[in-house]
C-alpha cells in the first residue's frame, strides 16, 4: 500500500498530536523526583538510563497512535519496547522514541525531546514530528510537504544571525565526560578551519534530537556521530524523524559516506558502522564530507 499526500499529512498531524501528548508527561515530571533504571543499549550512559517518565511518554503516544496502526497497517518501531521485527512485513512503520535526551532530562537540563516518524519499508522517513517541552517547540514535516514550526512555514535563519564565519559543533551531553574530548575538540576546530572557517564554536548539547534541531536553527553547523567499532553511535529512533525534517528544510542528513542513513536495517538499529552525519545546508554537508 502505497500512501497518498492527503494521507501522510493526516498521519503527521497525528503524529504532532502524539508528540504534544507525550510532552505535557514530560513536562509534569518536571523539577520532581524521577526513579532511574538501566537498560540494555549502546556504550554510553546515555543510551542505557530510562525511567518512568519514558515508559509514560511512550504509553501517550502509544495511545494516540494506535487508531492508525490499525486503518493503516502500519508496524511499530519504539525504543522502550522490543523489536518484533514487524517492519520488515509492512509497507510504512512508526519510529518512535517517547524521551530523546533522557539523560539531560534527570539531571534537570534541557535538550530532551519526544521524535515520531513514519518510516518506508525501504528507510526513507515520510513524516516526522518533534516536540521540545523545554521550548515548546514543535517541528512537523512531509516528504515533499516542507517543515513547519509551531503551525507555520519554518523560515531558515540568516547566517549572519548566527556569525557566518564561524562553523558551529553541536555535539551530545556525554561528550562532557568523554576521556577523548580535548582531542575531539582540536580535530573539529581544524576540520572548520580546512572548510575556510575563520574559528569553530562548540556547543555541548543534549540528545541526538534537540542537536539536530540546533543545527537547523543556527547556520552554519553540523552535528556529527564519527563511526566507531563498538555498538551505539545512536539508533533508528534518535535520527528518522529529524531526517525528515532536514530533508523538507534543505539541510543534510547522510552518513560518513554522504549516503541517505539507512533506517530499516536487518543488521541492528545502531549507527556505528557509518557514522552520522547532520549539515545546516546541503552545501555544506557535501564540504564537510569532503574534509573528513
Amino acid at each position: 500500500m502505497k500512501l497518498n499526500t492527503t494521507q501522510l499529512k493526516a498521519l503527521a498531524a497525528t503524529a504532532s498530536e502524539a508528540a504534544l501528548a507525550a510532552g505535557r508527561v514530560i513536562s509534569s515530571y518536571t523539577g520532581g523526583e524521577v526513579q532511574v533504571q538501566h537498560k540494555a543499549g549502546g556504550d554510553s550512559l546515555a543510551s542505557q538510563v530510562v525511567t518512568e517518565v519514558d515508559e509514560k511518554a511512550q504509553a501517550a503516544v502509544l495511545e494516540i497512535l494506535e487508531p492508525s496502526i490499525t486503518e493503516f497497517d502500519l508496524a511499530l518501531l519504539t525504543e522502550e519496547r522490543a523489536d518484533d521485527g514487524s517492519r520488515f512485513a509492512k509497507d510504512y512503520f512508526w519510529c518512535i522514541d517517547p524521551l530523546d535526551g533522557t539523560l539531560p532530562f534527570t539531571q534537570g537540563k534541557p535538550g530532551y525531546a519526544v521524535a515520531i516518524a513514519l518510516v518506508r519499508s525501504d528507510g526513507q522517513p515520510m513524516v516526522g514530528a518533534v516536540y521540545d517541552p523545554v521550548k515548546d517547540r514543535l517541528y512537523c514535516a512531509v516528504a515533499g510537504q516542507g517543515l513547519t514550526l509551531n503551525g507555520q512555514i519554518w523560515e531558515r535563519p540568516a547566517e549572519a544571525d548566527a556569525g557566518g564565519d564561524c562553523l558551529q559543533f553541536f555535539v551530545d551531553c556525554t561528550f562532557e565526560t568523554d576521556p577523548g574530548r580535548e582531542m575531539m575538540k582540536t580535530q573539529m576546530e581544524a576540520l572548520a578551519q580546512r572548510m575556510g572557517y575563520a574559528q569553530a564554536s562548540l556547543e555541548v548539547g543534549g540528545g541526538a534530537v534537540c542537536n539536530a534541531c540546533c543545527v537547523l536553527e543556527n547556520p552554519p553547523a553540523v552535528y556529527i556521530k564519527p563511526p566507531k567499532p563498538e555498538l551505539g553511535g545512536g539508533s533508528f529512533w534518535d535520527f528518522a524523524a529529524t531526517a525528515c525534517l532536514f530533508e523538507e528544510a534543505g539541510g543534510s542528513a547522510s552518513d560518513y559516506a554522504g549516503q541517505r542513513l539507512e533506517l530499516n536495517s536487518h543488521t541492528h538499529t545502531f549507527f556505528n558502522h557509518c557514522g552520522v552525519s547532520f549539515c545546516s545546508d546541503k552545501i555544506l554537508g557535501k564540504r564537510l564530507l569532503d574534509s573528513l
